[in-house]
């Protein structure tokens, strides 16, 4: 006759120290992947760093840098809220100047993206292409008494083809150069005439 051998199962005593074993190596996973995660994103805090020159931040810090949304305040009176990344602005953001003006747009790598809307005291607006904070490309100036330019701007002033708009509905359509009409342009009447007007460089 040949005989069969079984194998013995674990003892009753022998099977909480594998539970424990378990349960300790799961443990040790667990932490190891929560010292990862806070490797890979580190955990984001609200606060305020003053700065020996007067100038204040409050809002998000990662690292001890200015990171997610937060208020700069500078010292000369004007001030920044919006978004940051690794101590930049950077996305959306609005710049307010002691004076009053506005800026709302976007900013790039700590400055000014290129495009944006600038909202002045004095009533005026633009919004439109930007270079370097300053208006540049097409956008539209609304001017306080209620007229309006459409066309391309150059260093801040009306340069290239447009279209000024009176608040009563007339228009002129031609060139502009350094804030000036030059050259021929053409006037639509609100009445329906058209006039021909040249203007001298």
């Amino acid at each position: 006759t040949s005989s069969r051998s079984a194998t013995s199962a674990p003892s009753p005593a022998a099977i909480p120290s594998v539970l424990r074993l378990f349960f300790f190596i799961l443990l040790i996973n667990i932490i190891q992947s929560s010292n990862l995660r806070n490797l890979v994103s580190p955990k984001i805090t609200e606060g305020i760093i003053n700065y020996k020159n007067g100038e204040k931040y409050e809002g998000h810090i990662k690292n001890g840098l200015r990171d997610g949304q937060g208020i700069y305040y500078y010292n000369n009176g004007d001030k920044y809220e919006g978004s940051w990344i690794n101590d930049k602005r950077e996305g959306k953001g609005i710049y307010i100047w002691k004076n009053g003006d506005k800026f709302e747009g976007y900013f790039e790598n700590d400055i000014f993206g290129d495009y944006g809307k600038f909202i002045y005291k004095n009533g005026g607006r633009y919004e439109g292409h930007l270079k370097d904070g300053k208006r540049e490309g097409k956008g539209v100036y609304y001017f306080p008494n209620g007229n309006r330019y459409e066309g391309e701007f150059k260093n801040d002033k009306r340069d290239g083809q447009g279209v000024y708009y009176w608040k009563d509905g007339d228009r002129t359509v031609g060139n502009f150069a350094n804030d000036q009409s030059v050259g021929l342009h053409a006037m639509l009447l609100a009445k329906g005439e058209v006039v021909e007007k040249k203007y001298n460089k």
